[in-house]
């Protein structure tokens, strides 16, 4: 029972130097994205696809 016990704190123990060490890294800014924004201009914005017959519609106005 006590290996439980042991088996336990360690697993905790490892637990918090693990989200010591990711708090650490969002901090130094590891986790930073500079390179995306300077290239998000590059990629196509999704094509809205229209109803045909409400463009005809409103073609139908416009004459």
């Amino acid at each position: 029972m006590s290996v439980i016990y042991l088996l336990i704190s360690i697993s905790i123990l490892v637990a918090i130097v693990f989200f010591i060490a990711f708090i650490r890294a969002v901090k130094s800014g590891q986790y930073d994205d500079d390179y995306t924004p300077s290239v998000r201009i590059l990629f196509d914005d999704e094509l809205i696809k229209e109803n045909p017959k409400s463009v005809q519609i409103t073609k139908e106005k416009q004459i």
